[in-house]
């Protein structure tokens, strides 16, 4: 039986004076209860403590920012890269992420045998492009065969998509991930065109239904969200380009959106360090204001907000910045609201995302008050507790 007593915390959202929180076997048993004098003890000194941080786009695989070097690496250089990238997550707070775009059974299980630390890791595999489309990043005059790799797979056709799916969901995969719309990084395809027909998307989100799961999509205009929910997809990534009909759209038909404010921010700033392309460029200067005022249209619409980050290559240490660009729309404790208890809810997780008795105790404390100083959630010193055990000190 493993034990922790995090004494004189905070606990953010539920009080302002200090209580204790017992773990015990990797799960909280009580907040402010009589704890067994025998635990060991982690003073928090008055800090204030969340739960452990969930982000819901995190690429482990996206260790550069080129598609073509993606998909070329040897996959023994891509999963040290990934170790490394999921240990730093880790080590900022997020001890959940959901890879959407990458992942497969044998870094699932290099983690649960504790091969390297890392978050509570739900991947999707490759993401599904068709011929053409975001996931495809063939130059145009080089006559390349389509990408059938570890970030991406270019699937064209009803039946081609089916059993597709069908692999992916027997190799573990959390959720299935199309790509329905162009992108910032890809080399050929307009960001506003909707991509996949109806059929294609339809006969995913069947497949993924019937195994219990469900499909999200890379989409950013108003048609191309709007094709994806119609046709059914659970969940938008980006959206930057969202109006107000196509929100209610999503509010109406209980369609998660996860922003992913930090890519387009860090990509702006730091885009010639890192090779983004000149095209590249143009098209995110096209959706990097749109996306704060996307998360305003889908508040005011009713749309369930959740939170992602969508950082590849060495962009990933802007992280913990995308938690302070949607507090700058939303607030701090609707940003964390969005990553830790809408982000447990859109993966279906029951037992991470909260401070309470009976989930998992992954929690991160500050040394002061986060709700006098909401600057210390991105920017301040923290100690990361997952499942009970001390990660970060």
């Amino acid at each position: 039986m493993s034990e922790l007593l995090v004494a004189n915390a905070r606990v953010f959202g539920a009080g302002k004076e200090p209580v204790n929180v017992y773990a015990r076997d990797g799960v909280v048993v009580s907040v402010g209860g009589e704890v067994p004098s025998s635990a060991p003890v982690l003073d928090a000194w008055g800090g204030t403590l969340i739960p452990g941080l969930l982000d819901a786009h995190c690429h482990a695989y996206g260790s550069s920012m080129s598609l073509e070097e993606l998909e070329k690496s040897p996959m023994s250089w891509i999963a040290l890269k990934a170790a490394q990238r999921l240990s730093r997550a880790l080590s900022r707070g997020f001890t959940t992420v959901r890879d959407v775009a990458g992942g497969d059974p044998g870094l699932a299980k290099a983690i649960a045998c504790g091969l390297f630390p890392a978050p509570r890791y739900l991947y999707t595999g490759p993401a599904l492009s068709q011929t053409g489309g975001h996931g495809d990043g063939r130059h145009p005059l080089y006559d390349d065969p389509p990408y059938c790799g570890c970030n991406t797979n270019v699937v064209d056709g009803v039946d081609a998509m089916r059993v597709r799916v069908r692999e992916l969901l027997s190799k573990g995969a959390h959720a299935i991930k199309l790509l329905t719309s162009g992108g910032v990084i890809s080399p050929t395809d307009p960001i506003e065109v909707p991509q996949y027909s109806a059929a294609e998307i339809q006969v995913a989100a069947e497949e993924a239904e019937r195994r219990g799961t469900y499909v999200t999509a890379h989409a950013y205009s108003p048609r191309a969200i709007t094709h994806s929910v119609k046709n059914g997809v659970r969940c938008i990534e980006h959206g930057n380009l969202l109006d107000a009909p196509t929100a209610a759209l999503m509010a109406e038909t209980g369609t998660y959106l996860v922003p992913t404010l930090a890519a387009y921010d860090a990509m702006d700033r730091r885009g010639d360090d890192v090779g983004l392309t000149p095209v590249g460029r143009e098209k995110n200067t096209q959706v990097l204001v749109a996306g704060q005022e996307a998360i305003r249209l889908a508040r005011a619409a009713g749309v369930r907000i959740g939170f992602g980050t969508d950082l590849m290559g060495d962009l990933e240490d802007e992280q913990l910045q995308g938690l302070r660009l949607q507090a700058e729309v939303e607030g701090l404790e609707r940003t964390l609201e969005a990553a830790t208890v809408t982000n447990a809810a859109l993966m279906g997780l029951t037992n991470v995302g909260r401070v309470e008795p009976g989930y998992a105790a992954d929690m991160v404390i500050f040394r002061g008050d986060l709700a006098k100083d909401p600057e210390l959630l991105w920017n301040g010193a923290r100690t990361v507790i997952q499942a009970g055990q001390v990660v970060v000190a």
